[in-house]
């Protein structure tokens, strides 16, 4: 150094000054400051820094200095500090300055675009510089970047890493304008976090009291998809506690300065300093900061990030209570305890706002559970020890709630439809701190920021010394700091942290102790000292500064405990956020967890594990040094950016620099040392391949040697950079100085900027002549077009002349020959009408003749008949009187002979003929009634189709009319003019009218022609309109079409959604519900210590007596189970109230809920139906639900037998006889104890392990096992039929017969009396029942409401069978006094005591009701017998008129059809002929290859042998040692070649035996691609499905996937390309094709879903490797990703799925109506129709075809045949689920639309028939196992409607049908109501004020649709979930029907 060079000397406090040299010493130099002349400063060498010739110049990069010294640099950011620089380079590293005011344009939208694609040097330093750099990183290099911004707390971290996310917003947000994009959302969550994480401290405003990495997902092309936040060290004491002018979390004093707003009333909020929790700091307030206005940007933030107005509300509510929990106040009590005051408004408050007990929480507050081996005490806490553990609560809600809330926004920001390829991270975390007193929050800060100066350190120092020796270059090394040391004292083994760890598992563990251990372990530690004055702190010596911490608490916030009592209070919380902040995640094992700011929270507690079995629970600490290992990882996984924030000054003022503070944080971050490497090394480098690919373009081609690469780069180099130092070659890398890099990307640029100038040129050029050549063309055209239209007019003018001509004369024609045919037509007529008068009159004369004969002979006939009526009178009355004598004498012999009993048997005889004859001719009259009934009906239709028809006639058919008219009148005219010569006059008038007529009939012609013009105009105007508006409507419906997607999918979250709260509802109530027994227990257990008279401490609680107090388990098991087993047992045998009351809900509700039931017992019908909304669990106690069977025997897995639906079909007994058979049969009595759970158990074990069996099986045997137990269960039940019919008991006698006592009378009177006296006793009953409000109240009242009411139906069910016999006795009585009124009046001339003088009546009556007892005892049996015979024929005849009916249809198709199409019509009704013997085919065929295998092996066998025998013949051709004779057969050969290979083995004189290998396959098909066309139209175009049917299924998916995996491994992309697109269309066109046939559009919706899966399980993706073998993951495609194919062929399944759909609905069509409403499955239910209703006439040709031929079993059969089908081609079970809860959706909504508008089906006995009819579909559903799939919730509408039309309809009803019908809209509901009509006396029509009740009570209920009839093309969204397949390729073979001879197997 020269004397007076200016120089850098060093400043106690301004860090250094510039002077000049006064004198070189030995070892220091004397420096003369410049702003203190006179003045002297010495400084050691070392220390003195060089100084530039102008110290007020600036650079960007520092690096750029002459001088690069500490010096130097502190005065460049001086410098640039007071112009509003605040940004500086150190070679890639930033500096940015904090300037404590908004720099103006600093950070605005141009400076982004100032930025974009430049590179570091081009432009001033900027954070968006460094940005720019790491994305454009990220795109050259394809690597993952993190820019990582450090500093101290005040220095601007937060600003510079919201600002570089900005960027990346902004640069790499998507083009399309979608509404979730989610750069915004990135941007939204800024707001979110500074309010809930940041807060003021002493050294910042808005200091960031957590940490958090920011990693932001790019796809390929370079588009934000997603983000991931992480945060580490939630500084969770600041909620409780504050340091002087310091404030809590902002989010609180958002709230208090809202507290104002309306929807913030309920938090009972006040002023910050009324609360204890934001007070501590007494500083409420910052300056220029508005809490009010801060809150509203963060709830706009919530709102932008999906978290809706609830959530929000939740959220401020929680925060809120926590305010409240801070103002609990806790006193001490007497007992050395704590407690609350009752009255404690805070206390309430809080528990209000989070939903829980207050009770509860009073006492756990003061109190603490301990739990030993047998005892559980409850400990009182001191006032320390409560409020201790109140602040623990408040902590973990705030950090369970900061939790929750981190991990929505990371739900919203990694939601993305795109793969996230590469991504960069923003690492925001807190800066080293130091203060007064550390704690451990800061203990964990700092050894945080020592890891990342590490990192730093390894990345910048170390890694930058090994690679230049690694590279060979000339570098001298550097010295530098390293902090291992420090970290390993941190975190090594027995380090602070594994020190901390292990005091706090101990229970006696304290700080002392642990200090104490510190001291010993770590005493001569270089980085660890203990203070002089303190035995409780320690000294660590971090990189940046030596830090004292207190290590009083570190012991507690290491564990962060919380009362486990406490927990499960807020566990059981009435709110679903409060209640999940707490509940610990199941993460599955070997997953990570969702986030990484999940933490585990230390419970002490409240049981004691078992023995043997430790609980290693992680502590904060190590939770902590665990987030940041997988930090260190990331960040070493990625290209690292840094940012180093420094603070001018600690005032936090502008404009205010001190460079002492400066120099100490760049010291700290580095930057110093950086400065020294970057001073004397290479920061930029490049491979040689490398700097090839990049700067080719600045060589010549001389220059470019391929084979030598450095000798390429060197040459380029040489040229470009003529100074050598500038770089340096390594072996694998070129070394580059400062700057080097952007001078040579500058050189790049401008030639490739030539390049492109180029480029344009020419390409402007080529289009400028392209254009000039079009106009040309355009033009010639133009001149063709034009000479052409001038030769068409001319043409045009020529030809119209001509016809002009032809018309003139063809019009002339027309009039003249009209005019000669009218006058032909005239001269007709009057020659009709005078042969018409001759006529007349010879006819009149004629018949005045014939009617004076006529009256002649009935004058004569009548004198006749007189005198002969006269005479026969005369004769027959002497006739009497002789007759009259001989009969008395006759009279007395037959008394005699009426006595016998030979006399009786004859009489009886011929009345029995005679009753017989009767019969049968009632029975012919009733049929000929019959017919004429259903011509008469007949006739009505065709009358009233007449009338219809007449109505409706449009104006052709009246303009038709009229001309049919004009020719009556003309028919007319000519009968008249037959008379002109009598009424000449009266023929004018005809003729004048008839031209008057005529000419209104051309009037009205002419009026209709014009009228029909016009309508033809409107039409055309209407059809215009209708285009047009079709064309301004297909916006609109793409947009609503993207609308209904998005609301499906909304609604698909909002189910999995509402599926999750339910789920949590119930974890919820059952942790509310432990809390609650364990608090019983607790009291059970306690209760002798509070005894006033008695005190007991803890420790003398016995064992004994816990378990004397606790409940046996046969009381707890069996007592409930048998006390409601009785009660619903004798509610069974009671009657019904009514349909839809309220008792008879009550009573449904305990029905069977509790029935256990035994394997192998049925249910009947009648006792299966529920109410669907009534829930059985929420009517039992939790013991009855332990208790209960499991839910699959109580949902449907009993099944009804065919005896038991019979039975209940033909019984007709009373209810309480019925009730008391189905109790028998069913099993529900069966002695006192109720059926234990051991056997449901093996029950249900049973079935699981039937169901695995059963999935072994092959498809075809399972088919074939369905098809034989079909046949056997038909065998079954016709046995089971003559078994009852063969052992069935005499029937009883018929009441009738019983009735003929003489003292009937009497009995009838006291039933009468009886009768009435029943009446008027219930009568009372009622009115005290009705009177008396406790009778039904809880309790004992209960109880005896119970009986009574049980007692009150058995009454009832008596009444109504005495009035049933009083009823028959009356009607039997008046039969018989008519009969007996008869007899006399015909044969004793009405005397009634001669009747029965000798009471000889009574004795031919006794004798002749036994004979007729007889007979009819043996008409019962035979007319039985030929009821089964006759439903037998029936059911045959009806099979045979469906299969004839098919077959006319068929006939009748094919004669309609093209000879193509019935051709191909023939074809499938043959294809599903042959269908049914495939099964039986493959069986044979089984068999027959099995033989062939067999006789295969034998000939193997036999030609060895032979070959060996031959070999032996020649050896021993004198011995032979076999003989065969000719006429030996094969199985003596064999056998004699097996004997002789045994002794051939034993002796060992045989040769061995070689054997052909397995050929080991790779699960490939090989093809040319010339035979790409034969394998898509063998495979798919050609394939039928009744072969496909008998192959493996899905094997033409499996084809195409082996074809696929052999593409990709020959790598051969046009092929597969063209093999997946061919497949596509062939399967569309086959379906198209077939479009109608079930089963093709069946076959390949299963094979392109297994296509679509098969393609995704190897596809080699994570996702869809979990359930492969190791040899299918070997088999994954290795060179292709065929994701959008696979889009593809989803998309084609989901349009097969909606034709399949479509054609299945169109197949139940005809069935619906049928089977459902006008099906009568129960006999003589609807015997009449409604009263007042008319005949419903057939008006199409539906009504009088259709419903005749279809019923519920059609539909049932067609269901069927659907499940078949989709069996037998192997559709996904998940999928099928959704076609049948499709398909009833359909049957439901065409039901119940052809209800609405039906008036004939509206009564009580259709909907018992409807309800009935969907009971057998239900147990269809839960036969076929789809009870699950929610096809029954489709049918609730119509279960609804059916229950409507049987509840009662009073106003006392109106509240119970509203519940029930909770699936009908209002309008269907009114409709229903005023279309029910009353079919007889017994009902009454519904009530207007009772429809005006249901409209006002349903006005209520939230409206979401009130259409009247249900949508029935409404189609649900479609899933594909996917289903890997364990199916092995390499077994899979192709078959030879196929015809794919030409694929080989690889």
């Amino acid at each position: 150094m020269d004397g007076g060079k200016k120089i850098w000397v060093p400043h106690p406090h301004d860090g250094f000054k510039l002077g000049r040299i006064l004198d070189i010493g030995v070892d220091t130099i004397t420096v003369e400051p410049f702003d203190a002349p006179g003045s002297a400063i010495s400084a050691p060498y070392n220390r003195v820094f060089p100084a530039e010739e102008y110290d007020n110049k600036d650079v960007e990069d520092n690096c750029a200095l002459m001088y690069l010294n500490e010096a130097t640099l502190l005065n460049n950011i001086k410098v640039r500090y007071t112009k509003n620089l605040i940004y500086s380079y150190v070679a890639n590293i930033l500096i940015a300055v904090n300037p404590y005011f908004e720099v103006p344009e600093l950070y605005s939208s141009q400076t982004i675009k100032k930025y974009v694609g430049k590179s570091l040097g081009t432009v001033p330093p900027h954070v968006f510089a460094i940005a720019d750099k790491a994305y454009r990183d990220m795109k050259a290099l394809k690597t993952s970047q993190s820019i990582i911004v450090s500093g101290e707390s005040g220095a601007g971290k937060t600003v510079s890493a919201k600002y570089a996310m900005r960027y990346f917003a902004t640069v790499g947000g998507s083009q399309d304008n979608e509404e979730t994009q989610v750069e915004k959302k990135v941007l939204a969550s800024n707001p979110i976090m500074e309010s809930i994480g940041n807060a003021k401290t002493t050294r910042n405003d808005n200091s960031s009291r957590f940490g958090k990495y920011i990693a932001i997902g790019f796809n390929k092309y370079n588009q934000i998809t997603s983000a991931h936040m992480r945060t580490y060290l939630l500084e969770k004491s600041r909620v409780v506690f504050q340091a002087d002018q310091e404030r809590n979390y902002h989010i609180f004093y958002q709230l208090c300065a809202s507290a104002s707003l309306p929807e913030f009333e309920k938090f009972h909020l006040s002023h910050q300093d009324d609360f204890d929790y934001t007070s501590h700091g007494s500083c409420p307030d910052i300056d220029g900061i508005d809490d009010a206005q801060d809150l509203f940007i963060t709830r706009d933030a919530f709102s932008t990030l999906g978290i809706n107005e609830k959530q929000q509300m939740m959220i401020f509510q929680i925060l809120s209570a926590i305010l409240h929990f801070g103002n609990i106040e806790i006193t001490a009590d007497d007992n050395e305890g704590s407690s609350i005051q009752s009255g404690d408004k805070s206390l309430g408050v809080m528990c209000e706002l989070l939903g829980i007990d207050t009770e509860q929480m009073r006492k756990w507050i003061c109190n603490r559970k301990i739990i030993t081996v047998g005892e559980v005490l409850v400990k009182p806490l001191t006032p320390t020890e409560a409020s201790f553990g109140r602040d623990a609560l408040a902590k973990a809600i705030y950090s369970h709630l900061f939790t929750w809330i981190v991990e929505e926004i990371n739900k919203v920001l990694s939601v993305s439809s795109t793969k996230q390829n590469k991504f960069i991270g923003v690492l925001d975390i807190y800066g080293f701190e130091t203060f007064e007193r550390n704690s451990f929050e800061q203990f964990c800060i700092n050894y945080a920021n020592e890891k990342l100066q590490q990192q730093f350190t390894l990345h910048v120092f170390k890694l930058e010394q090994e690679e230049y020796v690694r590279e060979a270059i000339e570098w001298s090394f550097i010295d530098f700091y390293d902090n291992q040391p420090c970290i390993d004292l941190i975190e090594s083994k027995l380090g602070i942290l594994d020190l901390l760890d292990e005091e706090c598992m101990m229970p006696s563990g304290s700080d002392e102790n642990w200090c104490r251990k510190l001291y010993t372990k770590h005493g001569k530690h270089k980085h660890f000292e203990k203070p002089r004055l303190s035995n409780i702190a320690f000294i660590i010596y971090h990189f940046a500064d030596h830090v004292e911490y207190q290590s009083d608490g570190f012991l507690e916030k290491n564990r962060d405990t919380v009362i486990e009592e406490q927990l499960n209070i807020l566990k059981a919380s009435q709110f679903e956020l409060v209640a999940d902040l707490f509940q610990e995640p199941s993460v599955p094992d070997g997953k990570r967890p969702r986030s990484s700011t999940a933490k585990k929270l230390t419970v002490r507690p409240g049981t004691q594990p078992p023995k043997g079995q430790k609980q290693h629970k992680a502590t904060v600490g190590s939770q902590f040094r665990m987030s940041l290992t997988k930090l260190m990882e990331t960040l070493n996984a990625t290209n690292p950016h840094y940012i180093r924030c420094i603070k001018p000054n600690d005032d936090k003022q502008a404009f205010s620099f001190e460079p002492k503070r400066a120099v100490q944080q760049l010291r700290a971050c580095g930057v110093l040392e950086t400065i020294r490497i970057s001073a004397a090394g290479y920061p930029s480098r490049w491979t040689y391949n490398e700097f090839y690919q990049r700067y080719r373009v600045l060589a010549t081609r001389k220059e470019i040697k391929k084979k030598d690469m450095r000798k390429t780069c060197e040459n380029i180099l040489q040229k470009l950079i003529q100074d050598p130092d500038k770089f340096q070659f390594g072996k694998t890398k070129i070394f580059f100085r400062a700057g080097q890099v952007a001078y040579l990307e500058k050189l790049r640029s401008d030639k490739l900027r030539a390049c492109g100038v180029m480029i344009q040129k020419t390409v402007r050029m080529w289009l400028c002549r392209r254009k000039y050549q079009k106009i040309r063309k355009s033009v010639l055209l133009v001149q063709i077009y034009g000479r052409g239209l001038l030769a068409r007019r001319k043409g045009l003018f020529l030809r119209q002349t001509a016809a002009a001509t032809k018309i003139q004369k063809t019009w002339r024609g027309h009039s003249k020959r009209k005019d000669y045919l009218r006058m032909c037509k005239a001269a007709l007529t009057i020659q009709a009408f005078t042969r018409g008068m001759f006529g007349r009159k010879y006819y009149n004369h004629v018949l005045q003749d014939t009617k004076s004969t006529i009256i002649q002979s009935c004058v004569r006939g009548w004198l006749a008949r007189i005198r002969y009526r006269r005479v026969r009178r005369g004769i027959i009355l002497l006739q009497s009187h002789c007759r009259r004598r001989k009969a008395k004498k006759l009279l007395k012999l037959l008394k005699i002979e009426a006595k016998s009993v030979e006399h009786i048997k004859h009489v009886n005889k011929g009345l029995e003929n005679k009753i017989i004859e009767l019969q049968q001719k009632l029975d012919g009259k009733n049929k000929e009634i019959g017919v004429l009934r259903e011509d008469q009906v007949k006739l009505n239709n065709l009358r009233n189709e007449m009338e219809k028809l007449e109505k409706f006639r449009n104006s052709e058919a009246i303009i038709k009319a009229s001309s049919n008219k004009i020719v009556d009148l003309e028919q007319i005219i000519v009968a008249l003019r037959a008379e002109v010569e009598k009424e000449r006059g009266e023929k004018l008038d005809l003729v004048t009218e008839k031209e008057k007529m005529k000419g209104e009939l051309e009037q009205v012609i002419a009026a209709l022609t014009e009228e029909k013009l016009s309508l033809v105009k409107e039409l055309n105007l209407a059809n215009e309109t209708i285009e047009q508006q079709e064309e301004s409507n297909k916006a609109i419906i793409a947009e609503k079409l993207e609308e209904a997607n998005k609301e499906l999918l909304e609604e698909l979250n909002e189910n999995r959604d509402h599926h999750q709260r339910t789920l949590k509802e119930y974890d919820r109530l059952q942790q509310r519900f432990e809390n609650l027994q364990g608090e019983l227990r607790i009291q059970d257990f306690i209760s002798p210590i509070h005894h006033p008279g008695h005190s007991r401490t803890a420790s003398t609680v016995s064992v004994a007596s816990l378990e004397s107090d606790r409940p046996t388990e046969d009381e707890t098991e069996f007592k409930p189970e048998n006390n409601e087993q009785n009660r619903q047992l004798s509610n069974l045998q009671g009657l019904d109230q009514g349909y839809g009351t309220g008792r008879k809900k009550e009573r449904r509700q305990g029905m069977l809920g509790d029935v256990v039931w035994q394997e192998g017992q049925h249910l009947p019908a009648d006792h299966m139906k529920t109410p669907p909304d009534v829930s059985e669990n929420e009517t039992r106690s939790p013991v009855e639900r332990a208790a209960s069977p499991p839910r699959a025997l109580e949902n449907g897995d009993v099944h009804h037998s065919p005896t038991h639906q019979n039975a209940g079909n033909r019984s007709s007994s009373p209810h309480k006889e019925e009730v008391e058979k189905t109790r028998r049969k069913s099993g529900l009595v069966r002695g006192d104890k109720p059926i234990k759970k051991k056997r449901l158990k093996k029950i249900s074990k049973g079935t699981s392990e039937e169901k695995k069996d059963v999935s072994k099986l092959d498809l075809a045997l399972l088919i074939k096992l369905q098809n034989r137990v079909k046949d056997l269960e038909k065998e079954k039940s016709r046995l089971q039929g003559e078994l009852e019919r063969n052992t069935v008991d005499d029937r009883p006698r018929s009441r009738a017969s019983t009735l003929d006592d003489p003292r009937i009378t009497i009995k009838m009177q006291e039933l009468e009396v009886d009768n009435s006296k029943l009446r008027e006793e219930l009568n009372r009953l009622r009115t005290a029942v009705a009177e008396d409000p406790a009778f039904f109240d809880d309790g004992e009242g209960s109880k005896a409401a119970r009986e009574f009411m049980d007692q009150f139906e058995a009454l009832q069910d008596e009444l109504e069978r005495r009035r049933e016999e009083c009823i028959q006795l009356r009607g039997i009585l008046a039969n018989r006094s008519l009969e007996t009124g008869m007899v006399v009046r015909e044969n004793y001339e009405g005397d009634s005591d001669r009747l029965n003088e000798d009471q000889e009546l009574a004795l031919a009556y006794s004798t002749q009701k036994q004979i007729l007892r007889m007979q009819e005892d043996q008409m019962d049996k035979m007319q039985k017998n030929f009821h089964i015979k006759e439903r037998e024929l029936r059911e045959q005849i009806e099979e045979l008129k469906v299969d004839n009916e098919r077959q006319q249809k068929l006939i009748g198709q094919n004669l309609t059809l093209t000879p193509e199409a019935r051709i191909e019509a023939t074809m499938q009704h043959e294809i599903t002929r042959l269908t049914s013997e495939n099964l039986d085919l493959r069986e044979t065929i089984d068999k027959e290859e099995q033989q062939i295998t067999k006789l295969k092996k034998a000939l193997k066998i036999y030609a060895k042998k032979l070959k060996s025998m031959e070999e032996i013949a020649t050896r021993m051709s004198k011995k032979p040692t076999a003989k065969f004779t000719p006429g030996s057969d094969k199985s003596d050969i064999l056998a004699e070649l097996e004997q002789l290979d045994i002794s051939r083995s034993v002796s060992g004189d045989g040769l061995p035996m070689v054997k052909h290998r397995d050929r080991e396959y790779m699960g490939m098909l090989e093809y040319k691609s010339e035979d790409e066309a034969r394998l898509i139209r063998n495979l798919i175009l050609d394939l039928k499905p009744k072969v496909a049917s008998g192959m493996l299924p899905g094997l033409p998916a499996y084809i195409l996937l082996m074809c696929i995996r052999h593409t990709d491994y020959s790598n051969d992309d046009e092929k597969v390309r063209s093999l997946l697109t061919n497949t596509i269309r062939a399967v569309k066109k086959v379906v198209k094709r077939g479009i109608d046939d079930i089963e093709t559009v069946s076959l390949w919706l299963a094979n392109i879903c297994r296509l679509l899966h098969s393609l995704k399980q190897y596809s080699g993706e994570k996702a869809f490797k979990s359930e492969n073998t190791p040899k299918q993951n070997e088999q994954c495609l290795r060179n292709f990703d065929l994701s959008e194919y696979r889009q593809i062929l989803s998309d084609q399944a989901v349009w097969i799925y909606q034709h399949l759909v479509k054609t299945l609905q169109s197949e139940l069509h005809p069935t619906v109506v049928p089977g459902i409403l006008e099906h009568e499955a129960i006999a003589g239910l609807s015997a009449g129709k409604p009263t007042g209703m008319r005949g419903r006439s057939s008006s199409n040709a539906r009504d009088l075809e259709e419903d005749h031929t279809y019923s519920l079993e059609h539909m049932m059969k067609s269901l069927n045949h659907f499940v078949k089908i989709f069996h037998v081609h192997a559709i996904d079970p998940e999928l099928s689920k959704q076609i049948f809860k499709q398909l009833h959706y359909y049957i439901c909504a065409q039901a119940l639309n052809n209800l609405l508008l039906r008036k004939d089906m509206c009564h009580w006995s259709k909907g018992m028939q409807i309800r009935y009819n969907i009971s057998h579909l239900e147990q269809w559903l839960r036969d076929h196992k789809l009870q699950d799939c929610g096809a029954t919730a489709m049918l609730e509408p119509l279960v609804q409607a059916s229950q409507l039309l049987q509840a009662r309809k009073t106003e006392a009803d109106v509240d119970s049908v509203c519940e029930m019908c909770s699936k009908l809209t209002l309008a269907q509901i009114v409709k229903i109501l005023n279309l029910y009509t009353p079919v007889n006396e017994f009902e009454e029509r519904v009530p207007i004020t009772f429809i005006r009740k249901i409209q006002e009570k349903l006005k209520s209920r939230p409206v979401e649709s009130n259409d009247l009839l249900m949508d029935t093309k409404k189609v649900y969204s479609v899933t594909f979930p996917f289903n890997p397949s364990s199916l092995a390729l390499e077994t899979i073979v192709v078959p030879e029907c196929l015809a794919l001879g030409f694929v080989n197997r690889v």
